[in-house]
């Protein structure tokens, strides 16, 4: 017999509730649940309850003659005739029972204890007092047992009972048991079961993702958080956090674990510098309790406390700890070659030493300084000839006056520079506006000094009463600078958000990172002085200074073998110059900056009538305030500065502009490489990669790498680097003369906003449509002075340095972005940047043309015209000689003459190049003339040449001038002429759109399109480019343009694939790796380049938005997005790879040309793919940059690509099934080559010209 119910799930308490719904006078509820009675209380006070979808269940009684049993089935609705399938699917209740209690709890303390804690622990004030903290380092809390550093009550403690009866999602689907049935499953219900349980494991996956990267980024943070607190002497702070984080991950096999050893090991020298040996050993605990085994570096810290102790330090307890010390497999000498030493921790830890071993003297082994890339193995057996890139322009008293200067800059951490915008004399009104901008910025210091303390007694009272010093907190982010240098910061922003555009700002989000960025610099500076890391800089640099001087006298191949030789002479004294980085994470910088931005935004204030004479009455308002931008779907936060305030600094007038230290050249030659954390500036901080914030698995990858592998790229950004430049200063002075007359568009000068016109005025005459119009106009004019502002400020900057640095020589250091492609760190004072941007550069150290120099500045003076591309180099040279009156009547009189240079592709180095020659000219033998000037040498479409290479093709290789030739080829010019030569067919077989072209098939019209086809473009951008290109010409009828676009797209490309042959094929199989691994391995694409740097494409779906407006003031968060533990963003993936693998060949090109030029002892810099040396050398340039291609392209490239891929994902380890084995089919299916032989390259005058 079958009793039917029918009841209804509800909510109550945040737990399902059943009600009986057929019977209600036998109404009656059950409060059922799988989660742990421990947990549901800490739900129910901290989890958001949401309203659930009711669900309707049936539950069945049956009665037979000797048993009852109850079971119950989820359904929508039901009938009488279904209820015998629903007893075929019944589940006993039994299946979900109540969740067992059990005080089984290992490593975990009872409630009994954690009271008692509490008791003793409330006896002890908690000082917050930062004065009292500064006098006694250890005073936070009082000294006690081990866990009474910190008060806990009954309600501190997570998950009471063991967590071994809780049960993942998978755990509780596998426990249940699917329907029987004789019948077989049919085909549709097989795949759903596939389906569902592929879902389940996804969904599993992406959860223990997600979970490893909450660990990660908890370590992150905890890490930079204990290393504050030990920088500002908040040690018991940094304890009682550690202690937290420690118990939380040991009460719960679910909490995330504190796996950074550094954290431990970073505390443990705080207090071994106080002699505090008993925290120390609390510490230890902590250790031991995360299942974390000491390393060389925890030993330290124990053996320096013990010599830091007051009382005479224990020969058991040094004993005890030595015997423990050599169990664990470390040597006496492994605490001073593989450990990281601070101030004077060093010397006491040979102390303690010498207490077990008086005749003990460290033996200090250089590393290995050398080359491990087969490329690169024959510059290991080469002698010294390294040659001074700055010989003869300093003695060694002025080159360490530079040095001298430029850690004075890096110290202070801002450069100012005079502006040139203004020339004149400022009037006494301008003068006015100043005094009013200083007398009202010196209110706003003192509100800030407030608004800082007033901040800072707020969160300790939030301390004292919620507890929150024991999370990661912002405190010690605040304390970690004396006030004035925090008002400062704010000042400086101030003054940037006030002269910033009118009509953009960059995110709150953004602004957040880059004002604690400046609080994160000017620690690093404060740690490393404290710290004496700086100490120990200044002697190695000195003595590296020197050596750069006087090279000759030593046997150093380069900057970086003569680096780390000098670090090693001072390895055995002080602190290690290479510290571990302990980057700040996003959490951190969003907290911190929006800290210093709350006072901005809520306490400065600004008179609005401050401009107004003959009003006295003070009007305050905020001076500034939010506003939202709607950003395609999205609606970002900004912040801008009050009218009032704008206007204010504007007719102020500055005279002066600010800088970031690391915003600038240097006065001094950079550091070099040695490392990814030690190189670039002095005492600033430079990145060696430029990635996203969240971007880490590149870093992983390198922090992996053995040092010597990255010794290649290390040192060719160290070549490029060592290079010193000058400002050309005949050419700054028309540039300047043009800026300051209003600019001018034909020579790409930006005009001043105040050159645009006024908009014309909307009548209430006006009709509809007149005021539609006028209303577009002015939208269009807003865009346009936005656009200009822009491009103003950007020269403003580049030539307000340029004035600053004229008649001073200065260096670039350079870093590089996650393919390796090469950048200076200066980004507005360098040679990458526009024709006029290159034109104010020349090289420092100026060579003799010699007897080809004069012949190759002519030849560059025409190849910057444009003019003469497709004629072979004697036919440039003799139109030199034919322009020559042209060429010096532009050096003569650039803005006066017939203005010849100005017609030229690239007008400003045409000018420098003309002024060159004319200097030279000028002698009687220009052979003797000491040119400063650098010559360009450019590749031929650069990514088809290494496509063209990598596949063989013979062809392709002749069209990008891989094969000797009288006349340099053009491929756009030869695609062009297929593309004519199909149109021309199909115009004869009256195809219409091919009649139209008739005469359009131009050069122009499809070079972008031939350009980005190594880059992957698709056909929709490429129709986009021909398209834009087609409507330029006047005569083209443009209701025509977008059938022609997609006509003239498909005979492109069809061109290109019957030119180059192997390069579609090569581009389909690297999209098709890239696929298999995002999609099916679910992981990012990495490589190694030929030169042994890993790559790691940082294309992710994020997981989680983090939004960080929405932290309390107190408590930051302690997770962050990380892309190592995110998932790949597969279509961004597979698109790049193909490009960013040919960046990464092209880097690896200019890596070997570089090195081997250094060898050569001639001067060579380079922009991407287009070479810089002096004209004297750039046959020498020449021959290296082919024989390094063809030494890069007969390595296997292809074939290691394959191996290393399917090496990473352990393809060959795997039980072959199909899945693996199309994956194997894929990589190993290699793109055929063609016969073309590389040798050819060797002979080729224009590879590279």
């Amino acid at each position: 017999m079958y009793r039917l119910f029918r009841f209804q799930s509800q909510i109550k308490n945040g737990f399902p509730q059943i009600v009986l719904i057929d019977k209600p006078h036998l109404l009656k509820t059950a409060n059922f649940s799988n989660i742990p009675e421990s947990i549901q209380t800490k739900i129910l006070i901290k989890t958001k309850q949401f309203k659930r979808n009711a669900k309707r269940f049936s539950e069945v009684v049956q009665v037979t003659n000797s048993v009852t049993s109850q079971s119950k089935v989820k359904v929508k609705h039901l009938k009488p005739n279904q209820v015998q399938k629903m007893v075929a699917c019944k589940k006993p209740l039994a299946m979900f029972p109540k969740t067992e209690k059990s005080n089984d709890c290992s490593n975990k303390l009872s409630i009994r204890t954690i009271s008692n804690i509490k008791k003793n622990s409330l006896k002890e004030a908690l000082l917050d007092d930062i004065d009292e903290m500064n006098e006694d380092q250890i005073s936070l809390l009082k000294d006690t047992e081990f866990l009474q550093t910190i008060t806990m009550t009954e309600n501190d403690i997570e998950n009471k009972y063991a967590p071994g009866h809780l049960k993942g999602e998978q755990d509780i689907y596998n426990s249940i048991e699917l329907p029987k049935s004789k019948d077989k499953l049919s085909k549709r219900e097989r795949n759903r079961n596939i389906a569902v349980k592929n879902k389940l494991e996804l969904k599993e996956a992406v959860k223990q993702l997600n979970i490893k990267g909450r660990e990660k980024s908890l370590n992150q943070t905890l890490l930079a958080y204990i290393d504050l607190c030990v920088c500002c002497g908040f040690l018991n702070r940094g304890l009682a956090a550690l202690n937290h984080y420690c118990y939380k991950s040991v009460s719960n096999k679910v909490s995330l674990k504190i796996t950074d050893i550094r954290i431990f090991t970073c505390l443990m020298h705080g207090f071994a510098s106080k002699g505090n040996y008993e925290k120390l050993k609390e510490i230890w605990s902590l250790l031991e309790l995360s299942q974390t085994k000491p390393n060389i570096q925890a030993y330290a810290a124990a053996f320096e406390c013990l010599v830091n102790k007051k009382e005479p330090c224990s020969s058991d307890i040094l004993r005890g700890l030595y015997n423990q010390f050599l169990s664990d497999g470390f040597t006496l000498n492994n605490l001073f070659e593989n450990c990281i030493y601070i101030g004077n921790q060093r010397e006491q830890v040979l102390k303690a030493v010498q207490l077990l071993d008086p005749s003990f003297e460290p033996h200090l082994s250089i590393e290995n300084i050398y080359y491990s890339c087969p490329l690169l193995d024959h510059l290991n057996s080469q002698k010294s000839t390294f040659k001074c890139p700055a010989e003869g322009l300093f003695d060694e008293k002025n080159i360490l006056e530079c040095a001298r200067k430029q850690l004075e800059s890096e110290m202070s951490t801002i450069v100012k520079v005079q502006s040139v915008d203004n020339n004149s004399t400022p009037s006494q009104k301008v003068l006015d506006y100043r005094n009013k901008l200083e007398d009202l910025q010196e209110k706003w210091k003192e509100t800030i000094r407030n608004a800082i303390a007033r901040e800072l007694e707020s969160i300790r009272a939030q301390h004292n009463c919620l507890k929150s010093y024991r999370n990661v907190n912002i405190y010690p982010y605040l304390r970690v600078l004396n006030t004035e240098q925090y008002v400062d910061i704010i000042i400086q922003e101030v003054r940037k958000l006030a002269e910033g555009s009118e009509t953009f700002s960059p995110t709150v989000n953004l602004l957040y990172r880059n004002l604690a960025n400046q609080v994160r610099l000017r620690y690093q500076i404060k740690y490393k002085k404290n710290t004496k890391i700086l100490e120990k800089m200044k002697a190695v640099y000195t003595d590296y200074c020197s050596w750069y001087i006087n090279s000759q006298n030593y046997d150093s191949q380069n900057t970086r073998q003569q680096w780390q030789q000098l670090v090693h002479k001072y390895k055995g004294i002080g602190a290690d110059i290479e510290q571990d980085d302990k980057q700040w994470p996003s959490t951190v910088l969003n907290s911190v900056g929006k800290f210093l931005y709350n006072i901005i935004i809520k306490d400065i204030k600004i008179d609005v009538n401050i401009m107004k004479d003959h009003i006295e009455e003070e009007h305050l308002l905020p001076a500034f305030y939010t506003v939202f931008r709607g950003q395609c779907q999205h609606v970002k936060q900004e912040i801008k500065p009050h009218p009032v305030l704008s206007k204010l600094y504007q007719l102020s007038e500055p005279n002066d502009l600010i800088f970031d230290v690391t915003m600038i050249p240097m006065l001094s030659p950079p550091v070099p490489w040695t490392s990814i954390n030690s190189g670039g500036y002095i005492a600033a901080k430079a990145d060696l990669i430029r990635l996203p914030q969240q971007a880490i698995l590149q870093w992983h990858r390198l922090e992996q790498t053995p040092k010597q592998e990255l010794y290649p790229a290390l040192d060719a950004l160290n070549q490029l680097a060592s290079i010193p430049w000058n400002i050309n200063k005949p050419v700054l002075d028309v540039v300047l003369q043009v800026f300051r007359s209003g600019g001018s568009s034909k020579l790409d000068i930006p005009k001043p906003v105040s050159a645009f016109p006024s908009p014309q005025p909307i009548l209430q005459s006006m009709s509809k449509d007149e005021r539609s119009r006028l209303y577009k106009e002015r939208a269009i004019l807003k865009r346009q002075k936005a656009e200009m502002f822009s491009l103003w400020c950007d020269a403003l900057y580049r030539l307000s340095l340029a004035n600053h640095f004229c008649g001073k020589t200065f260096w670039l250091p350079h870093n590089m972005d996650f393919r390796g492609r090469v950048y200076p760190c200066p980004p507005h004072l360098n040679h990458l940047g526009s024709d006029m941007a290159r034109s104010l550069l020349c090289f420092a150290k100026g060579e003799p043309l010699g007897s080809n120099g004069l012949n190759w500045l002519k030849i560059h003076c025409v190849n910057l015209t444009g003019l003469k591309k497709r004629n072979s180099v004697k036919e440039r040279l003799q139109y030199a000689e034919e322009i020559l009156p042209d060429i010096l009547n532009s050096a003569h009189n650039p803005l006066g003459g017939n203005m010849w240079w100005a017609e030229s592709e690239n007008p400003w180095q045409t000018l420098a190049c003309c002024i060159e020659i004319s200097h030279a000219l000028q002698l009687e033998n220009p052979e003797n003339f000491i040119s400063h000037f650098p010559v360009h040498q450019d590749g031929s479409c650069n990514g088809l040449q290494h496509y063209a290479a990598l596949g063989k093709d013979f062809a392709g290789a002749v069209s990008v001038n891989l094969t000797p030739s009288d006349i340099p080829q053009d491929v756009y010019s030869c695609v062009a002429a297929m593309v004519e030569r199909e149109r021309s067919k199909d115009a004869a077989n009256d195809v219409v759109i091919a009649k139209y072209l008739d005469g359009f098939v131009r050069r122009k019209v499809i070079k972008q399109t031939v350009m980005t086809t190594v880059y992957g473009v698709t056909r929709f951008g490429a129709r986009l480019q021909i398209a834009k290109q087609l409507k330029d010409i006047d005569s083209f009828p443009k209701d025509k343009v977008w059938s022609a676009s997609t006509y003239l797209v498909s005979k492109t490309f069809e061109s290109l694939r019957e030119m180059f042959t192997s390069t579609k094929e090569i581009q389909d199989w690297f999209t098709e790796c890239a696929r298999v691994i995002s999609q099916s391995c679910g992981q990012s694409v990495e490589w190694i380049t030929p030169l042994g740097l890993p790559v790691v494409q940082p294309y992710n779906r994020r997981n989680k938005c983090y939004d960080y407006s929405k932290k309390s003031s107190v408590k930051m968060g302690e997770h962050f997005i990380l892309d190592m533990y995110d998932r790949p963003n597969v279509m961004k993936q597979k698109n790049a790879f193909p490009p960013n693998f040919i960046h990464s060949l092209d880097s690896s090109h200019m890596m070997l040309t570089s090195l081997h030029c250094e060898r050569a002892g001639i001067t060579y810099v380079s922009v991407h793919d287009c070479f810089w040396t002096h004209p004297n050398s750039v046959e020498i340039m020449g021959k290296i940059c082919r024989e390094q291609f063809v030494a890069l392209h007969n390595e296997p490239i292809l074939e290691n690509l394959s191996n290393f891929m399917i090496n990473k994902y352990e393809l060959s380890n795997y039980d072959i099934t199909n899945d693996t084995q199309d994956m194997l089919n894929v990589f190993q299916q290699l793109p055929k080559k063609g016969d073309f032989k590389l040798n050819n390259v060797l002979d080729s005058v224009y590879f590279f010209s």
